[in-house]
C-alpha cells in the first residue's frame, strides 16, 4: 500500500458540520425542485465553449489566415481551451455534468481531444487534489516540480526568493507540458506511488493510449494544416506555442487563487499519518473563493471561482454554485468554521503574489495573516 493510501482524516471534534450542510444543500435542491446537474444554460455554455476552440481551427483550415489572423485564431483557441477545462471536462470528469454516467464519459472526454488524458487527470485531480488537499507531497497541484516553493514544507532553494518573478512564466507553459511530457511522466509516476492500480496489462493499455492520443492531438493540430492546407511549419509552431501560453496562464492562474493565497492553511499529517480534523473542515481550512459577485468571471471560469463549494460537493454542476454559495457561508458561520474569500479577481492575485514571495524566504511561518 502506498504512503498516500494510509493517511487518515480523523474528526476529534466530532463536528457535525458536513452532516448539517450536506443536508441544507440538499433541502435547497429538493425545495426548488432542481437537479444537481446541468441545466439549459450549462448545455449552451458548453456549446458556447466548444465553439470558442473548434470554430477557429475550422476557418483556419477554410481560409488560408495569414499570420496576425492565425495567430489571433490560435489566442482564441487558447481561451476556448481553458473554458473546455474549466467549465467543460472538469464538471464531466467529477460525473457533475449529467445524472447519466455515459453522458459524464463522453462529455468527460473533451480533454482527449485536447491532447490531456482522462485518466491521469482523475489520478492528479480527483483522487490526489481533492481528498489531499494543500497536504505536501501528496496534492499534486502544489508539487512546483523542484523550480517553486507552494507549500511552506517544501525543502527551501535558494532560487526560491524569486518565484514571485518567474512563477508566471511557468504557468504559462504549464499546458505546454502537460500535451508533452507531462502525462507520460505522471503515467509512471503514479504506478511507481501505488496511486495507479491498474493491473500490468491495463497500465499497458493506458500507456498505448496515451500515445494514441497526442499523435492523434499532433496530427490535427500540426500535421493537418501545414500538409494539406499549405501553412509554414514556424507559423504553425509560434501560433501552437500562443495557444497554450494563453491557457496555461488561465488555468495556472485561476487554480492557484483557490488554494495558494493568504489565509489558506498546509497541514501535515501526524506521526499516526492522521490529518487530525473533519475532511470538510479540512477543505474549508485550505481552499478559498474569489469574485463570488463577478458575472463574467462566474460564467467563464465554470464556477471554480466557488472553490469552496467546489471541494465540498465535486458532484453537484458548478452553475449552482452561486446559489448554494449562500448556504454553505451561512452553515459554515454557525458552526464557526472559516468560509475563506477574496472580493475580487485581482486582489486575490496580489494575494497569491505574496504568499509566493513569503514562501520564497528560508524561514516560513505556516499561518499567514
Amino acid at each position: 500500500m502506498s504512503q498516500i493510501a494510509k493517511v487518515r482524516f480523523t474528526n476529534k471534534d466530532k463536528s457535525k458540520f458536513f452532516s448539517t450542510l450536506r443536508q441544507n444543500v440538499d433541502q435547497y435542491f429538493t425545495t426548488n425542485n432542481i437537479s444537481k446537474h446541468a441545466n439549459a444554460h450549462m448545455i449552451w455554455k458548453t456549446v458556447l465553449m466548444m465553439a470558442m476552440y473548434y470554430v477557429p481551427y475550422s476557418l483556419m483550415l477554410i481560409f488560408h489566415l495569414s499570420f496576425p489572423l492565425l495567430f489571433a485564431a490560435f489566442i482564441m483557441m487558447g481561451m476556448g481551451m481553458a473554458g473546455i477545462g474549466m467549465s467543460v471536462m472538469h464538471d464531466a470528469n467529477h460525473n457533475a455534468y449529467s445524472s447519466r454516467q455515459g453522458v459524464n464519459k463522453w462529455v468527460g472526454y473533451s480533454l482527449n481531444l485536447m491532447g490531456g488524458a482522462v485518466f491521469n487527470w482523475k489520478l492528479q485531480h480527483n483522487v490526489l487534489h481533492h481528498t489531499y488537499t494543500n497536504i505536501n507531497e501528496m496534492d499534486d497541484d502544489i508539487d512546483g516540480a523542484n523550480m517553486m516553493r507552494l507549500s511552506p514544507h517544501r525543502k527551501y532553494r535558494k532560487i526560491f526568493r524569486l518565484q514571485y518573478i518567474y512563477a508566471f512564466f511557468f504557468y504559462a507553459i504549464l499546458s505546454l507540458h502537460w500535451v508533452t511530457g507531462k502525462d507520460f511522466f505522471q503515467l509512471f509516476a503514479y504506478r511507481k506511488k501505488g496511486v495507479n492500480r491498474e493491473s500490468k496489462a491495463g497500465f499497458y493499455r493506458q500507456l498505448f493510449s496515451l500515445i494514441g492520443i497526442k499523435a492523434f492531438y499532433y496530427f490535427y493540430m500540426m500535421f493537418i494544416p501545414v500538409y494539406f492546407f499549405h501553412y509554414s511549419f514556424g507559423a504553425i509552431i509560434l501560433a501552437f506555442v500562443m495557444l497554450h501560453v494563453t491557457c496555461g496562464l488561465i488555468l495556472s492562474v485561476v487554480f492557484q487563487l483557490a488554494h495558494t493565497v493568504e489565509g489558506t492553511s498546509f497541514p501535515q499529517p501526524n506521526n499516526a499519518n492522521e490529518i487530525e480534523n473533519d475532511w470538510a473542515i479540512h477543505q474549508m481550512n485550505t481552499t478559498s473563493n474569489f469574485s463570488r459577485n463577478n458575472p463574467f468571471v462566474n460564467w467563464y471560469v465554470g464556477g471554480l471561482n466557488f472553490q469552496v463549494e467546489h471541494h465540498l460537493f465535486p458532484n453537484i454542476c458548478h452553475v449552482h454554485y452561486k446559489a448554494i454559495s449562500e448556504i454553505v457561508e451561512k452553515t459554515a458561520d454557525e458552526f464557526g468554521v472559516p468560509y475563506l474569500q477574496y472580493t475580487g479577481f485581482w486582489e486575490a492575485v496580489g494575494s497569491h503574489v505574496s504568499i509566493l514571495k513569503h514562501f520564497g524566504r528560508e524561514h516560513t511561518e505556516l499561518h499567514l495573516s
